[in-house]
């Protein structure tokens, strides 16, 4: 059987994630990855990019593509296949780059979800945050811009604090005003920062209990997904809620979580495809 290539393109509310396969049966082989940052630009324009950088990174044309396959908010990518729903991505996306994935925890930047799954990234239930949530990719980058910190450096900052101050607030614009409040007060840094993490990771915790999974492994995936201070605040929370059976991890590559899902979802719709087609021509 020769070997098909398909494209996965997840556009989020921050970046635009893109990833190219080789996919014969059960076996994919990871041939290119882009990620850009919106930053006020066109997702469409960013994915037309990202498609033409992993193809001349290939050394593919578009006539070697079987699927291209969009999720997130890739609907009205124009040369796109076909699209999926994000959760089912990230959840395919989520055992793929970690087989022992029972669970996907996807901390985008407007929201978060707790994605319970089974051993062939089959959802089995799911529970998210509402998008003013405080537990979210952009409200923490508002909180670390106005703190003066970068992006890069909350993880190891937060990790440092050794008296940390929770937010209490759901609510992402009061929160923001929590965090006013403990600069004025004189509050270190590393401990809002610290704060904050704990007061995300209580809600990520608690979705993940909703979701009835007791046991296994958890794959941070999304925007926030390699930051150390939130994974290390989820560790803490899940035995807080006395869910001791999971264990928390996250991996270089989540953030191409969804990306990598689409793909091979791709490549699965394009197997059957193929199948009723040979059918109805017998």
């Amino acid at each position: 059987m020769t070997a098909i290539h398909t494209i996965g393109i997840d556009i989020g509310s921050g970046v635009v994630k893109t990833t190219l396969f080789a996919n014969d049966g059960d076996h994919h082989s990871w041939l290119a990855r882009r990620s850009e940052r919106i930053r006020r630009r066109d997702p469409m324009e960013l994915a037309q990019q990202g498609y033409d950088e992993v193809l001349a990174e290939a050394r593919l044309a578009s006539n070697d593509i079987a699927y291209v396959a969009t999720t997130g908010e890739g609907e009205n990518v124009k040369f796109a296949t076909g699209h999926f729903y994000s959760m089912t991505t990230h959840a395919r996306g989520g055992v793929f780059l970690n087989p022992e994935a029972r669970a996907v925890v996807d901390i985008g930047a407007l929201n978060g979800r707790a994605i319970y799954i089974d051993e062939r990234g089959k959802v089995l239930s799911y529970k998210m945050t509402s998008q003013c949530a405080s537990g979210s990719g952009q409200f923490l980058e508002n909180i670390s811009r106005y703190l003066g910190v970068a992006v890069e450096e909350i993880g190891s900052l937060s990790k440092t604090s050794q008296n940390p101050e929770k937010v209490s607030s759901i609510c992402a614009v009061l929160a923001e005003t929590d965090v006013i409040n403990m600069v004025s007060r004189g509050i270190a840094t590393a401990d809002i920062l610290k704060g904050i993490h704990l007061s995300m990771a209580s809600r990520l915790a608690k979705l993940l209990k909703v979701t009835g999974i007791t046991k296994g492994t958890v794959l941070l995936t999304g925007g926030l997904a390699l930051d150390a201070g939130l994974l290390a605040a989820l560790q803490e929370e899940l035995v807080n809620e006395k869910i001791t059976g999971l264990t928390a991890v996250n991996h270089p590559d989540s953030i191409f979580a969804g990306a990598i899902g689409a793909a091979l979802w791709g490549a699965f719709r394009h197997g059957k495809l193929r199948q009723l087609e040979s059918r109805a021509a017998a």
